[in-house]
């Protein structure tokens, strides 16, 4: 019980620090977006325009920073974010309409390459010298050191020379009515693929190396020779006492994956013109749009917190070694 509240106070301390910067870092950056909007415009907006455009999307240019700040912490409470400046709507909605794409994309393939990267570093270590040891361990390592966007481009290149009539950009087809039909989910399939399989080549590898070498280490230890002394099955041996405990130092780093999942993969998305979290962010950042870039910077923030904080609480329950002392 008292891990888990000395967890909790370290999750609400380090949330309070990241609203702050939150709140800080946007205003850091040089230029306005009024200015921004002004020049759009050719510097003709009057006064009373530019001051209506202040309050339809809550840029306070003349209100000191200790106001600002504290009505964003009342409005982040109470879950308004305010217009955003790009996209002349709610931001409520528009991160609404980009989440779920990114969950599906950015979310299904980082868990895919976890399972099939734990999988291979697995039965890698198992079967040490063997060819699936010999061959896919180095080639997904060496993979996972080119960019996502590298091989995204790469993917488009050949997919488009080879391929004329397969989707090359877009989360679906110009023209498509979204539905839960099939035509559209084999569509919205298609599109996703070769995001999809950018972010999978990319990623696999970590998992396979970092399992690969903790599994190894456990495989030396006493208890794993002890197993193999009583003549329990292989398989057994491998999953139930090898990679249930060389799993554990994983889970940290799958939840930050997990957490980060949220912000999208921002180039890959860009890239392919996906309209996801990665997408809207880099399109707020490059025009100054506080609203937006607060409220993504906090939902990935808490995304990256909450998963932390249940790793945290499931490595202390799958091993209780982690609670001494607390």
């Amino acid at each position: 019980m008292r891990y888990a509240l000395r967890r909790l106070g370290f999750f609400a301390v380090t949330l309070w620090a990241c609203l702050t910067l939150n709140f800080v870092l946007p205003r850091l950056m040089p230029g306005s977006p009024i200015l921004d909007m002004m020049a759009k415009y050719h510097g003709r907006l009057n006064p009373k325009a530019l001051q209506a455009i202040e309050v339809a999307f809550g840029i306070q240019t003349h209100t000191s920073l200790i106001v600002q700040y504290f009505q964003y912490l009342g409005n982040t409470f109470t879950g308004n974010f305010g217009m955003s400046l790009t996209q002349t709507e709610p931001v409520s909605q528009v991160i609404g309409g980009a989440v779920w794409w990114t969950l599906g994309l950015i979310g299904v393939t980082t868990i895919l390459a976890f399972i099939l990267g734990t999988l291979i570093g697995i039965v890698g270590a198992w079967r040490r010298g063997g060819w699936l040891d010999g061959i896919l361990p180095p080639v997904f390592v060496i993979t996972s050191s080119i960019p996502f966007f590298w091989i995204g481009m790469l993917l488009i290149l050949f997919v488009g020379k080879f391929f004329v009539h397969f989707p090359l950009s877009g989360a679906y087809s110009y023209g498509a009515t979204p539905g839960l039909n099939w035509p559209f989910i084999v569509d919205v399939l298609q599109h996703a693929l070769l995001p999809a399989l950018a972010i999978l080549i990319t990623s696999i590898g970590g998992w396979i190396l970092t399992m690969r070498n903790t599994m190894v280490t456990v495989l030396a230890e006493d208890y794993v020779r002890m197993a193999r002394a009583k003549g329990l099955p292989g398989w057994r041996i491998m999953f139930d006492y090898a990679a249930r405990n060389a799993m554990l130092p994983n889970l940290s780093g799958f939840a930050m994956s997990l957490g980060f999942v949220l912000s999208g993969a921002i180039l890959v998305e860009y890239l392919f013109s996906y309209q996801g979290i990665g997408y809207y962010l880099l399109q707020a950042v490059d025009n100054q749009d506080y609203a937006l870039m607060q409220a993504l910077f906090l939902l990935i923030t808490v995304a990256v917190l909450v998963a932390v904080l249940a790793a945290d609480v499931l490595t202390a329950l799958l091993d209780p070694r982690t609670r001494t002392g607390s």
